[in-house]
């Protein structure tokens, strides 16, 4: 892993002269010793596998604990008769989100971006960007490469593993990849990529992973819409020219910060918050007779 800051990334970016998807491409390149033919082949084939995933979504599944399942039908519904207020862009973005989700707890094959828990996220926007707005293939392959720059960064520099940061380190972190490539692709520079980064991980600083019954169900399929919508706001903001006035890496670093004082019962082992509830509780005890 050749990157340790985004603020080492814009700066290769300036000298090079090069687009941040270019910097990622290459550093791929020289990582995997691999060709730059081979590194794009890669990331075209995990974009075909969020686009399987998409469209094999099954309305009439449900996960085994039967907690999961149908939610993303009942939003593509609504979304068709009108009823969505946020509008046919925001709703298509919330309908993905769930059904990616539903999909992954109803153990169908997904693409963990960056984990299963957050895994509705960035296909739910990008897709949805290429399909109303005709991106061309090529442009959402070199989105992906931004997204996973700023991902290697997070990784690097705090976590993302819900286990060891709370959801911030999975919701939070998918939204700030996916409010970077959204922001690529809508012409942002590299500054921008950035600081939608920043804004959306700020957004979600201190979100507690609190699965109930120990299962990536709830909240998790839910908060892949939050993650996904604050992304696309995060974006419109950097490429409007607004700032987070704390600097993208002291954001990821707070979020680590954050994570490492986070208490064990909220960090993925179902013991605290929604899982802690009597009804988080009842579904438990259910659930293991």
């Amino acid at each position: 892993m050749s990157f340790r800051s985004l603020n080492e990334i814009v700066t290769l970016c300036a000298t090079k002269e090069k687009a941040f998807w270019e910097i990622i491409l290459e550093d791929d390149i020289s990582e995997r010793l691999t060709t730059r033919e081979e590194s794009l082949q890669r990331m075209k084939s995990l974009y075909l596998s969020m686009k399987h995933a998409d469209e094999s979504y099954e309305a009439g599944i449900k996960s085994a604990s039967k907690l999961v399942g149908g939610d993303g039908a009942k939003l593509s519904e609504s979304l068709k008769k009108g009823a969505v207020i946020s509008g046919p862009f925001l709703g298509e973005v919330m309908a993905k989100a769930l059904k990616m989700g539903e999909s992954n707890a109803c153990m169908k094959k997904i693409v963990a971006a960056p984990t299963a828990g957050s895994c509705g996220v960035i296909p739910a926007i990008l897709l949805t960007c290429e399909e109303q707005y005709h991106v061309s293939g090529d442009k959402m392959i070199e989105s992906l490469y931004v997204a996973s720059g700023i991902g290697e960064v997070i990784a690097y520099r705090a976590s993302l593993s819900g286990a060891a940061g709370g959801c911030q380190a999975e919701i939070g972190s998918a939204s700030a990849m996916a409010a970077g490539a959204l922001t690529y692709l809508n012409g942002g520079d590299t500054e921008s990529i950035v600081h939608a980064a920043a804004m959306a991980l700020k957004n979600l600083l201190g979100l507690v992973c609190d699965t109930v019954a120990g299962l990536v169900e709830i909240p998790c399929v839910k908060r892949n819409v939050v993650g996904a919508v604050n992304a696309v706001a995060s974006a419109d903001m950097a490429v409007a020219g607004i700032r987070s006035r704390i600097p993208p890496d002291e954001v990821i670093d707070a979020m680590r910060e954050i994570g490492e004082g986070m208490p064990k019962s909220l960090r993925e082992t179902g013991e605290g918050g929604l899982a802690a509830t009597p009804t988080g509780q009842e579904i438990a005890l259910r659930i293991m007779e």
